[in-house]
């Protein structure tokens, strides 16, 4: 048995939190008491206690997701850093991040979360009924939502209520809402929401990035020309039917191609083009060199073609095939995005197509995974599995390895200290 001692106003942060994990380790080994009145009394008391811990958890993903932290551990996402680094369900991964992107426009809803007075059940509630509100909105929606808690409406109710809110808003301002947060991703990321209309339809809205925009344009562009003289389609309508074209499989691999000098290929500056002229900077140009279905056209001295790349040298579609019967999903260890959606990697880097192509040394790796091992070698944790299969486990940025008590990944919490089963 393990003794905690915390002098809590002394204590730093991180004190406080391994205390409370230490804690929660001996509580959650000890058998619980026979009184089931003892145990009805027990679990209203952990269960607040639970409510009051999300509000301190709250500030840190905010912390986090506002900064962007979870980048440079190898996550693409705060949602994909708390679904493969916390286990947590999607479910909990939405109410958890809603609450941390929308406490400080709730100021009473995260002030009575703190002080055990709201559960998060009600927080959470109350935090999705108006992130799609603008401030004002939000305020006096605020107040009203907690009179209708104060008055004893379950969450269900409550949830029900913001949503009648939401309505009359809409109807007030004739439109619905926009997002608030798509006016804020910037674009350095590409982004794509879709919603399902009652007709079966799917209305798509987003943004592509230059290095997605160049796959894009060098996918859909050929498939998008009209079909000849008789073809009344506009380019919305052949656009439309040339991505359907790609997403059922019906069209031959692409052809985009990035020319860029050698220098620009090896960490020079210059910038490279593509065929239409359209400049490349060059540190997406090397990024986008090594995207699945982008051919590098590599210039030496007086722009002689020294090195014409092609998407079959990467794999085969034999080869595609094997490795998306072998990788289901991305060969880094906790992320989702299925294999077929994945790009081939060169396990051990490429370099002017040289390196073999051997089955067994290519694996599956998502976009985003495959452009940060790229940038961050020493984050990647290289091994195989019983099955030959290999397996990418994120490292923890060099920084923060000495500072944070951080194992490998899959090790939550301080040293000597269990981790905490947050998914629950």
């Amino acid at each position: 048995m393990q003794s905690v001692t915390v002098e809590l106003e002394a204590a730093s942060t991180m004190e406080l939190v391994n205390a409370l994990s230490t804690i929660a380790t001996e509580l959650a080994q000890r058998e619980a008491p026979e009184s089931p009145a003892a145990c009805l009394e027990l679990t209203e008391t952990l269960v607040a206690a639970s409510d009051i811990q999300e509000s301190a958890l709250a500030g840190f993903i905010g912390r986090v997701d506002a900064a962007g932290e979870q980048a440079r551990w190898g996550y693409p996402s705060t949602q994909a850093w708390l679904r493969s680094r916390l286990g947590m369900r999607d479910n909990r991964v939405k109410e958890r991040l809603t609450l941390a992107r929308q406490r400080h426009r709730l100021p009473l809803v995260a002030e009575r979360l703190a002080a055990g007075e709201l559960s998060y059940g009600y927080a959470t509630t109350i935090t999705d009924s108006v992130s799609r509100l603008d401030d004002t909105d939000c305020t006096e929606a605020e107040t009203t939502l907690l009179g209708f808690v104060d008055q004893g409406f379950s969450a269900g109710k409550v949830a029900a209520f913001g949503r009648r809110i939401r309505d009359l808003i809409a109807e007030r301002d004739d439109a619905e809402a926009a997002p608030d947060e798509d006016s804020k991703r910037g674009y350095d990321k590409s982004w794509l929401t879709t919603t399902r209309s009652l007709d079966g339809g799917r209305y798509v809205k987003g943004w592509l990035n230059p290095e997605d925009a160049a796959i894009w344009d060098g996918t859909l562009a050929p498939l998008a020309k009209p079909a000849g003289p008789d073809d009344r389609r506009d380019l919305a309508e052949r656009t439309a039917a040339a991505l359907s074209s790609v997403l059922s499989g019906g069209h031959k691999a692409s052809k985009v191609t990035v020319i860029c000098d050698l220098d620009t290929l090896t960490g020079g500056n210059a910038p490279a083009r593509l065929t239409d002229g359209t400049p490349i900077p060059a540190a997406q140009a090397r990024r986008i060199a090594l995207a699945a279905g982008v051919s590098p056209l590599l210039l030496g001295r007086g722009n002689t073609p020294l090195y014409l790349g092609y998407r079959e040298r990467f794999a085969s579609a034999a080869q595609r095939q094997v490795l998306e019967t072998l990788y289901p999903s991305c060969a880094v260890r906790g992320c989702e995005v299925p294999g077929s959606l994945c790009e081939v990697d060169h396990v051990h880097g490429w370099a002017l197509g040289n390196s073999p192509t051997d089955i067994d040394q290519l694996a599956l790796t998502c976009g985003w995974h495959n452009r940060f091992k790229h940038t961050n070698p020493a984050q990647i944790q290289i091994t195989k599995d019983q099955d030959g299969r290999y397996v990418y486990r994120l490292l923890p940025p060099a920084d923060a390895r000495s500072t944070t008590g951080t194992g490998p990944p899959g090790n939550i919490g301080p040293p000597d200290v269990p981790a905490l089963d947050w998914a629950a």
